[in-house]
């Protein structure tokens, strides 16, 4: 348990990548602070099985990560909770699709505030605690999106491609304080989020099941396997081990293969 007596802060953690990341490192002993929206039983149910599962302690922020004074506050929270913040995983995240002609402004503005902006300011918060301990790691959840491009989601895209510049340039600038700062991009993660647009689009297409899922979802993956969500996981856990101490600025491909070509 090389977390043992960490704490980890992991945004939008309530559920799918997020919550499958807070385990992970509560698995390897971690304290941890989830964050993220979602029915009160069921975030409550997440925290007290992280709880009793693994024999750490779990506190959930409700911070709305488009809010810097709400990051700095869930930073507080872990800080005053656990004594410190040893790994931020930055994984909120949301889409939006559309021409850029038809672009609505606000979305555009919400998805940069939480794909990108957030990643700076919970970084900026993290950082001096980080700092002070003399030991730290940053993972940021990216994107397949964060090397190729698709049409109709350019403020993803923009955003994620964000995500993996500043990763490199925290890395750079942590490089002597035992602080690595990376990112990882997945593709097609099978998440409920995926599992519940099946349907409409296999009416909206008329397709089968098996259509949708690969000339659709998995068309970019030669795989045609969709990433899982304790498999992203176990990759920020293994970044967070002694193992994992020289890789830093780097953005780490789980894609089935869609980056390749």
């Amino acid at each position: 348990m090389s977390l043992k007596s960490k704490t980890a802060v992991v945004t939008g953690s309530t559920s799918g990548i997020g919550l499958a990341i807070a385990r992970g490192l509560a698995r390897d002993g971690a304290n941890v602070v989830i964050n993220g929206f979602g029915e009160p039983d069921a975030i409550e149910k997440a925290r007290a099985g992280v709880e009793s599962e693994f024999g750490v302690r779990a506190v959930h922020s409700p911070a709305d990560m488009t809010k810097p004074d709400e990051i700095d506050a869930m930073i507080a929270l872990a800080v005053e909770t656990f004594g410190s913040v040893d790994v931020l995983v930055n994984n909120a995240g949301i889409q939006y699709v559309s021409p850029i002609e038809e672009f609505p402004p606000a979305q555009w503005e919400k998805i940069i505030a939480l794909n990108l902006s957030a990643v700076f300011y919970a970084m900026r918060a993290a950082i001096p605690h980080m700092k002070k301990a003399g030991w730290g790691r940053i993972i940021s959840t990216a994107s397949a999106h964060s090397l190729v491009a698709s049409p109709f989601k350019s403020a993803y895209v923009a955003a994620k491609h964000g995500v993996a510049g500043l990763t490199k340039t925290a890395a750079l600038e942590l490089a002597t304080h035992k602080i690595t700062v990376n990112c990882i991009s997945p593709g097609y993660v099978w998440t409920p989020l995926v599992e519940a647009q099946i349907p409409d689009t296999m009416k909206s297409r008329g397709m089968t099941k098996e259509q949708v899922i690969n000339d659709v979802l998995l068309a970019a993956q030669p795989t045609k396997e969709f990433v899982t969500v304790d498999q992203v996981a176990a990759l920020a856990v293994f970044l967070c081990s002694d193992a994992a101490s020289n890789v830093t600025g780097a953005n780490l491909s789980m894609d089935g293969g869609w980056t390749a070509g």
